[in-house]
């Protein structure tokens, strides 16, 4: 049985510091790219950032870039995302992803079912 799970979510004041991490079980975990999503109330879910399968290249987004680092221990099936000088409009549900392509190329996706992260004083 596949699973992603979430954890690290919390209340932080702002400019403070978070790490969530990501424990996935039931496949290859190494095989696959990690991403972070978050979703704030009312709005759509957008990407945070992704790191591809070895940890090589990752990728944010412009309203991170600087404050959030994102990585993976393969050897613990965990991924991670570090968050630094936090805002009050970071403020959303985390939701990380597993995505790979199988043998025929069809993209294959795993979702955890979210942390909470409140940024407020």
């Amino acid at each position: 049985q596949v699973q992603l799970v979430e954890s690290g979510g919390g209340l932080v004041q702002p400019g403070g510091s978070l790490r969530l991490s990501c424990v996935g079980s039931g496949f290859t975990f190494s095989y696959y790219a990690m991403s972070w999503y978050r979703q704030a109330p009312g709005k759509e879910r957008e990407l945070v950032a992704t790191i591809t399968s070895a940890g090589g290249v990752v990728h944010y987004a412009d309203s991170v870039k600087g404050r959030f680092t994102i990585g993976r221990d393969n050897t613990k099936n965990t991924a991670y995302l570090q968050m630094n000088s936090l805002k009050p409009e970071d403020t959303a549900v985390y939701y990380c992803k597993a995505s790979a392509r199988d043998h025929t190329y069809q993209m294959v996706e795993y979702w955890g079912t979210g942390t909470l992260v409140t940024v407020s004083s």
